[in-house]
């Protein structure tokens, strides 16, 4: 860990290392960084304006340097100041007509903080008006100015007395001034707004801006901090429109790069002797800072504003070129803004720009797309710039006002080079360099741009939500299709970096029409989180980014919210997300449903006769793991319930009640007149004797379950390499990220329905054991075959029965809490799977390890089966 992150900004110093922007520069020589590697940059941020002259400028050296020789004092508080006074006499002379005092600060946000004094004591009213989207500094009071709540809030701003107007708006000044205007003391302004995104206002806003304020008795006050000193191609931004202010506040480029020094600017009436007598500074006026503002003025203004005009020229010729760039890629390259040297490229990338799953929308909407630009143009094509804070889709362009025409275009190319992976999608080109990687191409399609869905507002529409994530390393790409081309390692290393970028988010929404007509609108919501980061986190961290996932689906309008894959597991199937203010579901009923009857398809074909047949499930002390083996204890022969051998004996115990419930249920079919097959679970029941009545505890069903287990028809385990062989059936429905059904502890000619995600079931089956088939289970048919956005990693219209059964319970406007927990409702199971057939939900096509089993492939299986089982038989 770098000293910054461990002592000085720990939460910055992470966010810099996350995206490579943690560089140590060693060196800085005018436009020019190097870092420890002697690696170059050009540096087109210039300290957001504070480097007129880039770094080092020998003749700011040169000034500090002289105070050193003359041994003039450095800090002489109070006393006649002469280096502040020629400083000031000096800014007077260059200033819009009219100002006449100058007070010295150490900061722009201190030039603001007098400013706002002297116009409440010169008027006696304490009201100051600000615009919507500026940025005056983070100062109590240049906060309170400043129109952005994040900023604000963990500080008690703003305070009384500050009110905002749109920026640009004259006729919402004029009313606000109308309504209001002896409240006010001043009107606060940037001639063009810096932070807020490099906004320009229209030709002739300030000047009408002023007349407007002089009509209502209310002062003008201009911040000139950032466009100020020939930043904008002219000494001072108004001097665009002949504005001369009553206060105007100048900082960053004053101190020529190597000192820090602010001053406000008033007219003799702005500047009373109340303000003069109640303000100072310790530091203020110093006389380091006079003499370095005396020199930077000097360099400013020689040989007629030589480099003011050379700025004005280059900051055309690069405004020009980047124009040019914006006509070449218009769907990403929004605009460009500005004059001079500072100046704006606004990405214009949103969820919908590529017509298919892409981070870089989802990283634009949360305002993490330009630092991750910003990132590869500092360490692929070696420009530092950086976002605006205000304007999160803005880059600032502003280099140090000595930048030359070469230099400039050398800028222009290495912008077009980081906007031909943002045109094409290709994520992966762009946060290669993050792992260190060299760039990989590969083709992707054409960027389709699209509207997305939206509820049509029909009451009679029903509204969910249903929560997503990566459940390993492999569902990356289904999030973005470039990252097919990175290596799992790579993707997980990119997890991690992106832990710090990206919020819970909507991944894709669709409009689902059942076959009986009603309606849904359903939103899938990413937890950008795998798994195993979900499961290691703490625990009250997962709820927290599971809840956060939730509120956005609230905010969309979900009535109800489907708890996806580990969503459910981290709340304990949604029981930890209290008071939520929606229902909830888990989805796991009708997954119970889709495996049953996955497994009767897969019986079907595979000629396995129920009653002889043994079943294994494990996880069976889980909700879809109980639900499923007491549903299947109704068909075959034997259960197996293999629970976590990690507690063997708190296994036991669960594994013992959900043997009993399995008992209880076949005894109530039983009662209702049920007839089992011979050599069936039930049929052995029966023959133990007369059954307890209904009312009957757990103890005495238990009881029952335990001489099941003895008469061979029941196995309570937590051996699974022990016990799985036994097994001709196989469901796992686990929490565990395990690959624990392997090659070696498989029964020759097994059928697994593997539920779990990630899959349980090692992929090293498929090639060891041809003679085992292995069913991805949960997968359905949505009625139509929509288009939802997202594709899971199927064909269009396919979903998991999770994801089915909050569409339906939104289709029948059944909000209320469903599937909760882990002890599954059994006439909700059956309620669902007759509303899945009335509603035109039904199993998909069987899968094997993530593909559709086509005829030829189920043939090829069960020919392996029997070749393998003759073998077996020979033996």
């Amino acid at each position: 860990m770098h000293l910054f992150t461990e002592h000085v900004n720990p939460h910055l110093g992470r966010l810099l290392e996350a995206i490579n922007m943690d560089k140590r520069f060693v060196r800085g020589e005018g436009c020019y960084l190097y870092d420890a590697d002697g690696r170059r940059y050009l540096d087109f941020v210039a300290a957001y304006g504070a480097l007129p002259f880039g770094f080092n400028p020998p003749e700011i050296w040169a000034a500090l340097r002289a105070v050193e020789a003359s041994l003039e004092p450095s800090f002489v508080q109070p006393s006649a100041l002469q280096a502040a006074g020629e400083l000031a006499e000096r800014l007077v002379s260059i200033a819009p007509a009219g100002l006449r005092y100058v007070t010295f600060a150490n900061s722009g946000a201190e030039a603001v903080e007098a400013a706002i004094k002297a116009v409440r004591a010169a008027t006696g009213r304490m009201g100051i008006i600000a615009c919507e989207n500026s940025f005056h500094g983070k100062t109590l009071g240049a906060l309170s100015a400043t129109n952005r709540t994040s900023y604000q809030k963990a500080f008690g701003a703003p305070v009384p007395g500050f009110a905002k107007v749109p920026y640009g708006d004259l006729e919402a000044l004029e009313r606000l001034l109308s309504e209001r205007g002896p409240e006010f003391a001043a009107f606060f302004v940037e001639p063009i707004q810096g932070e807020g995104g490099i906004v320009v206002p229209p030709p002739g806003y300030l000047r009408a801006a002023q007349e407007l304020c002089r009509r209502h008795g209310v002062l003008f006050v201009l911040d000139e901090i950032q466009t100020g000193l020939g930043r904008t191609g002219s000494l001072f931004a108004c001097e665009a429109e002949g504005v001369t202010p009553d206060v105007m506040v100048l900082a960053k480029a004053l101190g020529g790069g190597l000192f820090p020094i602010g001053a406000m600017l008033c007219t003799e009436e702005v500047y009373t002797e109340e303000f003069a007598m109640k303000h100072s500074s310790t530091f203020a006026g110093n006389t380091l800072g006079a003499r370095v503002g005396l020199r930077s003025l000097e360099l400013l203004t020689r040989d007629d504003r030589a480099l003011v005009r050379q700025v004005a020229e280059n900051g055309a010729f690069l405004k020009a070129g980047l124009e040019r760039l914006q006509e070449k890629y218009p769907h990403v390259l929004r605009r460009v803004r500005g004059r001079g040297f500072m100046l704006g490229i606004e990405i214009g990338v949103d969820r919908t720009t590529y017509g298919r799953t892409c981070l870089l929308g989802v990283l634009a909407e949360q305002e993490n797309l330009s630092p991750v630009l910003s990132s590869y143009l500092l360490n692929v094509c070696g420009l530092r710039v950086a976002p605006t804070l205000n304007g999160s889709a803005v880059i600032r362009i502003e280099p140090p006002l000595i930048a030359t025409r070469e230099q400039c275009q050398e800028a222009i190319d290495a912008i077009e080079r980081m906007l031909i992976p943002l045109a094409q999608g290709n994520t992966a080109e762009l946060v290669s360099h993050l792992l260190g990687i060299e760039s990989r191409p590969q083709a992707l399609p054409a960027p389709a741009p699209a509207p997305l869905p939206e509820p049509s507002g029909d009451p009679d529409e029903g509204r969910v939500a249903f929560l997503v994530h990566p459940v390993d390393l492999r569902n990356y790409p289904e999030m973005d299709e470039s990252f097919k081309v990175l290596s799992t390692e790579e993707i997980a290393e990119l997890a991690d970096r992106f832990n710090d970028l990206l919020e819970p988010f909507v991944a894709g929404s669709a409009h689902i029409t059942a076959a009986n007509g009603r309606r849904v609108f359903v939103d899938f919501i990413v937890v950008p989180r795998t798994a195993d980061q979900l499961m290691n986190m703490p625990h009250a961290q997962a709820i927290a980014e599971v809840r956060a996932a939730v509120e956005i689906a609230k905010a969309r309008g979900a009535r109800l919210v489907g708890l996806g894959a580990y969503t459910s597991v981290v709340t304990r199937g949604g029981l930890h997300l209290k008071n939520p203010g929606v229902a909830l579901t888990t989805g796991n009923s009708y997954t119970v449903v889709s495996a049953v009857e996955s497994i009767y398809l897969a019986v079907q074909r595979l000629g396995t006769r129920l009653p002889e047949a043994t079943i294994a499930v494990v996880g069976a002390t889980g909700a879809i793991g109980r639900a499923t083996a007491i549903l299947l204890a109704e068909e075959v022969g034997c259960v197996v319930l293999i629970g976590n051998p990690a507690r063997p004996e708190a296994s036991r115990k669960r594994l013992l009640k959900v043997a009993g419930d399995a008992v209880a249920h076949l005894a109530d079919l039983a009662r209702e007149g049920r007839r089992f097959a011979p050599g069936t679970i039930g049929d052995r029941l029966l023959e133990l004797g007369p059954l307890p009545d209904a009312e009957a505890g757990p103890e005495a069903w238990q009881a029952l379950a335990l001489r099941l287990e003895e008469a061979g028809a029941l196995r309570i385990s937590t051996e699974i390499d022990a016990d799985l062989p036994l097994a001709d059936l196989v469901v796992t429905a686990t929490s565990t990220a395990e690959e624990i059904v392997t090659p070696a502890n498989l029964k020759f000619g097994a059928a697994v329905c593997d539920i779990s995600r990630p899959p349980n079931v090692s992929r090293a089956v498929k090639e060891a054991r041809p003679d085992v088939l292995v069913i991805d289970g949960g997968v359905v048919e949505v009625p139509g075959r929509p288009d939802l956005g997202w594709h899971f990693g199927f064909e269009q219209g396919l979903a998991y029965a999770c994801m089915a059964e909050t569409m339906m319970l939104g289709l029948m406007h059944h909000y209320e809490d469903t599937s909760l927990g882990t002890d599954l409702n059994l006439p909700t199971i059956r309620q669902l799977r007759q509303w899945a057939e009335e509603l035109g939900f039904r199993l998909a096509q069987l899968r094997s390890f993530d593909r559709p089993l086509s005829e030829a492939e189920w043939n090829e299986l069960i020919a392996a089966r029997t070749r393998v089982l003759s073998a077996a038989g020979d033996d």
